[in-house]
């Protein structure tokens, strides 16, 4: 609060007090405008008792202040901001002083005599009465009677109007006070206002032509005459004023009659309200029970969502999603904000996604579609799409998607088909071993046979016995020959089971060594160029692959010594094997009977034309290929795909493991 205001409170907290009131005050709190009033009790906590047992009370009391902004001040100029307030402080301060220099109050007022604002000294002229602010009330009786008769004659004419003369005590001394009445012209102010002001006559009466001497009988008849006007102005504002009335009843009585002919209607309406209130009962009742039908029902849906683990989707006509089960969620971010939104715009964890198409032609042409489909994370679904029919019409307004998890289902589907495979490729072996045993294996028994009865039959010399001997022990020797490579076929499944991280530099060495004769007699010349040096594959088959082929480099050499290569790669994640000699060759049309079994194409040289069929049966049961590159009399070139299956460790370069 601004000092000035703080000033008015602490008079206003003054006048309240009765004699030997106390006033407490807050701890900042410093009363120095009205200490003078008071005895302090205690300075610390602020207490102090009044002295005086009635005292003045002045207008500017209880009016409010002039509210005074204090700026910082700047020598030698004034700032922009309060140049306002400085403005308005001045025209005060001159106001004040010319009303104290001319010895007069002068009071301002509205049209009811309620007083707004006061300059000078009022104790000289108005009786002090606490609390009240009409102007007439505050007058002595002549002041009051002269005031009333200028007021109306100043609102009549709008100019100003003067009495002098007004005899009027002033404690125990008689004034004769000079009063006149102003219109008040204020800027945005649309009420009237009047400005009456009080001066005391010093010298003898010799006004202007305009002023009027105060003489109380007349001023006193011109108040009743004007008093008299007004109650005839009253009376008749009163009669018209009780014509309207009459009026107003007549018009209310056809109101009244209205309104009693509405309360009518109103009863009778109110009375089938209350029968269509009791059907609406009624139907409140049995839409209650449909309700709870619904909500049990709606409760053994989400039962059932919440149950389905293997997850159930509803779209709706225009592909937007109306419901989902939990499951569902590991087939498609689904989030409860989902529901309403196009099932295009929401991402799926599923490969090759045709959800959208299906639905469409369900919705359209009424059938059920199920696919099996695969998911990023390597689990097998069987998605079936079927169409949503209401009941009511029999007309289809969605689809609804079922997610069944087959995965175990396909990993034994997957596991069959490779036994399948295994059994059928057992059984080929089968008929060629009954082909084997029919054929092959009985021409050295019928040597046998054929060589003892010849033995018993006749007599024979040494030499003749050692040609004998020499045919039989040919004939044992290619039978056990067949014998091991049929039952190397019979291996060749279950040895594959065993499948181990293999050195193909052990396997090189070893096989090296066991053909060192040959390999020393035909002056062969073994090379590697091995960027792959471990492959997983069974290490038994590896080596039996490994030493057919160069074994065959080596018995099919040309005329310069044998010259192999072996070379390995890794290929997007597969092992490339290849042997490339520098032989006799193979024709086109002989190249694609190497893998035949007992395909031998040179009878001349030792063999049974097995050892290609097997490396081929092996490579085959491991899901790999085998392809020959030859030209005659220029060599040939093997190239061995180690196919490798994602997810497993299966090839190894530079001794570490390359996860594919």
């Amino acid at each position: 609060m601004m000092p000035a205001l703080q000033k008015r409170i602490f008079s206003m907290l003054l006048f309240g007090l009765k004699k030997d009131g106390y006033l407490f005050l807050g701890s900042s709190e410093n009363p120095l405008p009205i200490i003078q009033s008071l005895e302090v009790v205690h300075k610390k906590w602020k207490i102090y008792k009044n002295l005086e047992t009635k005292r003045a009370i002045r207008f500017d009391t209880f009016s409010l202040p002039q509210m005074v902004t204090i700026n910082e001040s700047r020598p030698f100029a004034l700032r922009k901001d309060n140049l306002q307030g400085i403005r308005d402080n001045l025209t005060e301060a001159v106001n004040k002083n010319l009303i104290s220099e001319l010895d007069q109050l002068t009071v301002c007022i509205d049209e009811n005599n309620r007083v707004v604002k006061t300059y000078g000294d009022t104790s000289k002229y108005l009786l002090q009465k606490n609390f009240n602010l009409n102007l007439t009330e505050l007058l002595p009786a002549a002041l009051a009677l002269a005031f009333n008769t200028i007021k109306l004659q100043t609102l009549k004419t709008n100019k100003k109007t003067t009495v002098k003369g007004i005899k009027t005590k002033n404690g125990s001394d008689i004034i004769t006070v000079t009063l006149s009445a102003s219109p008040l012209n204020v800027k945005d102010v649309e009420q009237k206002l009047l400005m009456i002001t009080f001066s005391e006559e010093t010298n003898a009466v010799s006004g202007q032509q305009d002023e009027t001497i105060f003489d109380e009988k007349i001023y006193l008849d011109k108040y009743t005459k004007d008093i008299e006007e007004e109650l005839k102005e009253l009376r008749d504002k009163l009669h018209n004023s009780y014509e309207q009335l009459d009026r107003s009843n007549d018009n209310m009585q056809s109101f009244n009659e209205e309104l009693l002919s509405a309360n009518e209607e109103m009863q009778s309406t109110n009375e089938e309200m209350q029968s269509v209130n009791e059907e609406l009962h009624t139907v409140n009742t049995d839409y209650q029970l449909k309700n709870k039908e619904l909500q049990e029902i709606n409760d053994d849906l989400n039962n059932y969502f919440r149950s389905n683990i293997n997850g159930q989707l509803f779209v709706d006509s225009d592909m937007k999603l109306m419901k989902f089960s939990p499951g569902t969620v590991k087939q498609i971010n689904l989030l409860e904000s989902d529901i309403g939104r196009p099932l295009s715009h929401i991402a799926t964890n599923i490969k090759l996604e045709t959800i959208t198409n299906d639905i469409k032609k369900v919705i359209e042409e009424g059938v059920v579609i199920t696919k099996e489909i695969e998911t990023n994370n390597g689990l097998w679904y069987q998605v079936m799409t079927m169409p949503y029919i209401r009941q009511a019409d029999n007309r289809r307004s969605g689809a609804i998607i079922t997610f069944n998890d087959i995965t175990e289902l396909k990993t034994v589907e997957d596991e069959l088909y490779i036994k399948n495979k295994s059994l059928q490729r057992i059984n080929g072996d089968l008929d060629n071993f009954v082909y084997v045993a029919s054929h092959d294996l009985l021409a050295p028994l019928g040597n046998i046979e054929a060589s003892i009865d010849l033995m018993n039959q006749i007599k024979l010399n040494g030499e003749d016995l050692n040609k004998i001997l020499n045919i039989i022990n040919t004939s044992i020797k290619k039978f056990r020959s067949l014998v091991t490579d049929m039952a190397s076929i019979g291996k060749i499944e279950s040895e594959m089971k065993s499948m181990e991280m293999v050195d193909l530099n052990d396997i090189i060495d070893n096989i090296e060594w066991s053909l060192n004769t040959k390999i020393a007699l035909t002056g062969t010349v073994i090379k590697r160029n091995l960027d792959v040096t471990l492959v997983y594959f069974s290490k038994k088959n590896l080596r039996s692959i490994l030493y057919n082929l160069i074994s065959n480099s080596i018995k099919f050499k040309g005329d310069k010594p044998p010259m192999i290569n072996i070379n390995s790669v890794n290929k997007e994640g597969n092992v490339l094997l290849s042997i490339e000699d520098n032989g006799i060759g193979l024709d086109r049309v002989n190249i694609k009977k190497v893998f035949d079994l007992y395909g031998r194409l040179h009878h001349d040289i030792e063999g049974q034309g097995i050892g290609l069929y097997l490396t081929k049966k092996i490579v085959d049961a491991a899901g790999g290929d085998i392809t020959v590159e030859s030209e005659l009399g220029k060599g040939t070139r093997v190239i061995i795909n180690f196919k490798t299956e994602p997810g497993t460790v299966e090839v190894v370069k530079s001794g570490q493991a390359i996860l594919q």
